[in-house]
């Protein structure tokens, strides 16, 4: 095991690499200047180049790369330029928003997509297979930000069972965190299902011919042993992959969700820093974003091996 993550952390090495530079480009790419806007609307020329000397920018860019690397590297991603505030303290007050939501969205999507892609193909071909479809289809169908405005009319507006938007957190009020994170995580959360529902059906339809579970069949077992035990524990494989890349792509991808809920999470500051054009937000987000990719990647990898112990030797 221990060998595996070994060789897993080595060869995320060059990725990490493209990523900083893919990361640090995005100061060069995006349009404006950050500069002129911090110095107000005068724009003193003394002020702009004591920014520009302040925030390296008159350094070559190589310089300014490796300068970004090596901050990084031990958690400073600078300063946003509109709060003035550490990007590492805007990013720590950020992220446990967005995994909170992301963490409840992935238990909805796990509950629902695993439970009804397995009865799906348990009954392959029977109405239960064929409507279990066309909710998973309807679920990847229907866009995020159209579902909560749904949602929010419905039992917001109508019944008034939860609220419409805001956030509260656990330890300030557990059962208000519940009700303002159950609407944003149901539509983040069905979505996922869906493509979970359709990926578990596909994997348990093909480990559901295999001659072991005949041959388990055969012996008498119980059909929900022969089920969970056997087959689904094999077909966890794929799903284990695309689980853990679904949970990446929530840290970043909850943009419009948090958006219609006012959500104070990851996306909802990433959008500000685009419009404020604070560059050094911009970045530490998305760096912090790639590095959970890697992260859920090496947990797919460790995960694998405890499904299926086989896979030590590759």
């Amino acid at each position: 095991m221990l060998e595996l993550m070994i060789k897993r952390l080595l060869s995320a090495v060059p990725t990490l690499f493209l990523v900083t530079l893919m990361v640090f480009s995005l100061k060069k790419l995006l349009p404006g200047d950050p500069i002129t806007a911090m110095a107000g609307e005068e724009r003193d020329p003394a002020v702009i180049a004591q920014l520009r000397a302040e925030y390296h920018l008159d350094d070559p860019i190589p310089s300014q790369y490796f300068h970004w690397v090596g901050n990084a590297l031990h958690g400073d991603f600078g300063i946003s330029l509109r709060t003035q505030e550490p990007v590492w303290q805007l990013i720590a007050s950020k992220l446990p928003v967005t995994l909170e939501l992301s963490m409840w969205a992935m238990l909805i999507a796990l509950v629902l997509g695993i439970g009804m892609g397995v009865i799906a193909a348990v009954h392959k071909g029977s109405w239960i297979d064929n409507t279990t479809n066309f909710v998973a289809l309807s679920g990847i169908s229907i866009p995020h930000f159209w579902l909560g405005v749904l949602l929010i009319m419905l039992f917001s507006v109508k019944l008034q069972w939860l609220p419409a938007s805001g956030y509260v957190t656990f330890a300030e009020n557990p059962w208000q965190n519940l009700r303002t994170m159950i609407l944003p995580a149901a539509v983040l959360g069905t979505g996922l299902s869906a493509t979970l529902m359709r990926h578990t059906r596909a994997a348990m339809i093909a480990v559901l011919k295999a001659d072991y579970i005949r041959t388990a069949r055969a012996k008498g077992l119980l059909a929900t042993t022969v089920i969970f035990k056997h087959a689904l524990r094999n077909a966890l494989v794929p799903i284990i992959t695309l689980t853990t890349l679904l949970f990446g792509e929530l840290l970043g991808g909850a943009v419009l969700c948090e958006q219609v809920f006012t959500v104070p999470g990851f996306g909802k500051m990433i959008v500000d820093s685009v419009f404020n054009r604070d560059y050094a937000v911009v970045q530490g987000v998305v760096m912090v974003v790639a590095v959970g990719f890697l992260l859920m990647n090496l947990l797919a990898d460790m995960l694998y091996v405890l499904v299926n112990p086989r896979m030590r030797k590759g």
